[in-house]
């Protein structure tokens, strides 16, 4: 049975291995440039809020930059995606624009959201980007609604829930996913699990050894893969949206990941030791592990890696000196782009 068991993970590298070859060098390229972008938007981000350049809470996505890639590669135009309050990696990586990443933070009207959304509340519906959520799974039924019309309006596309493993959790989680199973939509769930949250290892938070073991109970496959390695969660990703394209229905992908920065910045992150942060820093480097990857196969060479960090880190300070420089909104765009405003002291809905 072992012989066996030895003989059938064996096949199935080979054939993980033969699907990895198949990618082109401009695509694995494009994974490796938008995980760089994602380490280098949010190290800047960190350091701006340090110096008290970025105001309100900021929950940075260092070390999970496999996942939002991973996923985004096995998208088409047209595909839309919802996040969670830590989606700065998402937005990057759905092909959110740098220049107007920085001034939402800043608060800038030359913010994605015009500078009124935020860290926790960017979004860009032009790229399929329907927002980031402040609220614990709240943007789970955002992407099956999104899943529905595609299935009314007979659209070839997928929707994509990112959350993490606090908001499997919640009434949003199991409501929603229990309705795109029951309708077949064409919808998959990222359950991104960084182990803890806030500061309660999810050991602590459900009995179940994996989040993936929830999709069961729904009659949808579930899948856990290790959110570390970017083509391992564009693998299954890409067999996940397939299937749904196909109107198979949904599917519940976990994918285990690390957080390297504190829940928040500021974090003092005691409910963690420092030699479990170093070894996931020292072993686990999503970026690290595919850099490996690619040179070992001379799929890329060093310098051209290294070109990829200069030219990405050009662009950085690009963006950080524009939304630096863009104006906030003024008194007169008050009552713009929301749905209600009061008139004489009385709340009165806008519908234009």
């Amino acid at each position: 049975m072992q012989i066996i068991a030895k003989l059938k993970r064996s096949k199935i590298r080979n054939i993980v291995m033969a699907q990895r070859e198949e990618l082109s060098k401009d695509k694995l390229m494009w994974m490796y440039e938008t995980m760089v972008k994602i380490r280098l938007h949010e190290n800047k981000a960190a350091e701006l809020f340090a110096q008290g350049k970025i105001k309100g809470f900021v929950h940075l996505y260092v070390g999970e930059e496999a996942v939002a890639t991973g996923v985004m590669a096995a998208l088409k135009p047209g595909d839309v995606i919802t996040g969670t309050h830590r989606s700065h990696g998402h937005y990057i990586a759905k092909g959110g624009d740098l220049k107007a990443s920085f001034a939402e933070l800043f608060g800038k009207r030359t913010g994605s959201n015009k500078g009124k959304g935020g860290s926790m509340h960017i979004a860009d519906p032009s790229i399929g980007m329907l927002g980031a959520n402040g609220m614990v799974g709240g943007g789970i039924p955002h992407a099956v609604g999104a899943a529905l019309a595609f299935k009314l309006l007979g659209k070839d596309n997928v929707a994509v829930a990112f959350f993490g493993e606090g908001g499997s959790n919640q009434q949003n989680f199991h409501e929603a996913i229990n309705l795109a199973a029951i309708w077949k939509l064409p919808v998959v769930f990222v359950c991104e699990n960084n182990l803890y949250q806030i500061s309660l290892h999810y050991s602590k938070q459900q009995l179940i050894t994996s989040v993936a073991e929830r999709g069961k109970a729904y009659g949808i496959p579930g899948v856990s893969v290790d959110g570390q390695d970017v083509l391992a969660v564009y693998e299954t990703t890409k067999e996940a949206v397939d299937r749904a394209r196909r109107g198979e229905g949904p599917t519940l992908i976990e994918a285990r990941t690390y957080r390297f920065r504190g829940h928040f910045e500021g974090d003092p992150q005691i409910y963690r030791s420092k030699d479990e942060l170093e070894w996931w820093m020292n072993n686990k480097d999503p970026i690290k592990l595919f850099e490996k990857y690619l040179l070992e196969r001379s799929m890329a060479t060093r310098e051209e890696l290294d070109a990829v960090w200069k030219r990405v880190s050009n662009e950085v300070d690009e963006a950080v000196k524009f939304a630096l420089d863009s104006p906030y909104p003024g008194p007169e765009e008050l009552y713009e782009d929301v749905f209600a405003r009061p008139t004489n002291g009385v709340l009165v809905w806008r519908w234009e």
